[in-house]
């Protein structure tokens, strides 16, 4: 009984003392956040720790019942108390010393026995399957993180890729500018030439009609000079023209 409830106090004790830190901690974290800014931020998960059991004396008395008797009566304290009540609880026929007592005692020596002989073993074989588990645990959290950091690494290099095709669309975009440039000049130049041409035609046109007038008039002029000319004036002219020569000549 007097085991129990100093296990009980003990785990009492430690559930108070594991709220007072919590809260205090969840104060000091709040005050925190409400200094640096006035949005809170998100608290970073914390994973859970490998925990190991409290400590105890002759293998089932916690440490706290001790440390609540140093207090009061010292070291010897504890060990007085209950030699003490044990003395009182059996002279007083309070606890008698029947058959389940001797049974009791047999089963705590053979129990003492075991955790001697076998605890360390049973202990060993505990924590090497312990180790194990959390070895395969943190092995598949391992992994699980090298392919979230795969995917990362494609969802990085997809985006690379994206901005390649942004950068091929803007080339092929250029691109097309460029042959519509070029077919616009083009044309401009075919417009050029048909221009060029129908001006030059109306030019060729105006010289042949020129030249044909030309032409006309001086046949116009040439048949006006011929018909004005009567038989005597030719004679006349062929004469003079003959003498001229005769002159030349002698000269």
């Amino acid at each position: 009984m007097l085991s129990r409830a100093a296990i009980l106090s003990g785990q009492t004790s430690k559930s108070l003392v594991a709220s007072c830190l919590r809260a205090t901690s969840t104060s000091s974290l709040n005050n925190q956040v409400a200094k640096t800014d006035d949005k809170p931020t998100e608290v970073g998960f914390q994973r859970p720790v490998r925990q190991e059991p409290g400590k105890v004396r002759l293998g089932f008395v916690p440490e706290e019942w001790f440390q609540f008797f140093y207090k009061k009566t010292g070291v010897t304290g504890p060990y007085t108390f209950a030699f003490t009540l044990s003395t009182y609880l059996v002279s007083k026929e309070i606890y008698v010393l029947e058959h389940e007592y001797y049974t009791g005692l047999s089963l705590i020596i053979m129990w003492v026995y075991g955790i001697k002989t076998l605890g360390p073993k049973l202990a060993a074989y505990l924590d090497k399957e312990i180790d194990e588990f959390e070895k395969g645990w943190n092995e598949s959290r391992e992994e699980q993180k090298a392919a979230l950091s795969d995917q990362i690494k494609d969802e990085e290099k997809n985006q690379w890729s994206v901005e390649g095709q942004n950068v091929l669309v803007e080339a092929k975009r250029e691109n097309v500018a460029l042959q519509l440039e070029a077919n616009y000049r083009e044309r401009i130049i075919q417009v050029y030439s048909e221009v060029k041409k129908r001006l030059d035609y109306q030019v060729e046109k105006q010289n042949i009609e020129r030249r044909i007038t030309q032409k006309n008039l001086v046949d116009w002029v040439v048949a006006k000079v011929r018909s004005s000319i009567t038989p005597d004036q030719e004679k006349q002219n062929i004469n003079k023209c003959i003498n001229d020569l005769s002159l030349l000549a002698k000269a």
